[in-house]
């Protein structure tokens, strides 16, 4: 599944923009057009990345990034007039990942979010995660299932990819369910049990590709992916 941009931005052409540029270099994207709504569509969707207005209705930039921080890691880039190395240097200590400064080239921005979306993941395009039979593409966002009769894609939820991808990293750990929930899953009201909701159907769509009996469930403890450590 193609990673998921959160664009807050209050002027609609701007935003219009942004989405027909991100769509076509491959991302899928949603916009709020003041700073309470993208707080609200960040806890209900958690996107991969956001890029992000300092001038908003309801909630300024500023708060809404610190909001951001205070849940977790989710990559964000601002995009703003304000053009001072002070302000710059305030968005840096509250925990931005980049800074663009209006106007701006939208290519330019999605080449930045690719960059960006790379360095959170810690992974470049080259270092697929690799479980046995299983390929997970961090960047592409891609899991594939190499299975004897041929390669097979998985249809995944952002959750469920995360997930994969998370336990890919390291075939054969164990992982506790809380691990995995503030791994994958922080910042929310999820509950451990969430995570047993979510690794059932993951479980079931491995299967369903050809790589049966991959995702262990070791009773009292938590899940393994097996595969080559």
């Amino acid at each position: 599944m193609n990673a998921l941009v959160l664009i807050v931005e209050d002027e609609r052409e701007i935003a219009e923009i942004l989405v027909g540029y991100l769509e076509r270099e491959g991302f899928r994207t949603v916009t709020a057009r003041d700073g309470q709504t993208a707080v609200e569509l960040h806890q209900a969707l958690r996107p991969d990345i956001v890029l992000l207005d300092v001038g908003l209705p309801k909630l300024d930039g500023w708060e809404v990034l610190a909001q951001l921080r205070r849940r977790g890691s989710t990559p964000v880039i601002m995009l703003t007039a304000l053009d001072q190395d002070i302000d710059k240097l305030q968005a840096l200590r509250i925990g931005a990942d980049d800074y663009v400064v209006k106007p701006f080239n939208p290519l330019e921005v999605a080449a930045r979010a690719k960059a960006v979306l790379r360095r959170a993941l810690g992974r470049d395009a080259a270092s697929v995660a690799r479980a046995g039979p299983l390929d997970v593409d961090p960047v592409n966002h891609t899991a594939t299932v190499n299975a004897p009769e041929g390669a097979r894609r998985l249809t995944l939820t952002l959750t469920e990819f995360r997930l994969l991808l998370h336990m890919a990293q390291a075939p054969m750990r164990l992982y506790t369910r809380a691990e995995l929930l503030d791994a994958c899953l922080s910042g929310g009201d999820a509950l451990e049990r969430t995570v047993d909701s979510h690794l059932s159907k993951l479980r079931k769509k491995l299967e369903a590709a050809g790589a049966p009996g991959m995702l262990s469930n070791v009773r009292g403890l938590g899940y393994r992916l097996l595969g080559d450590q």
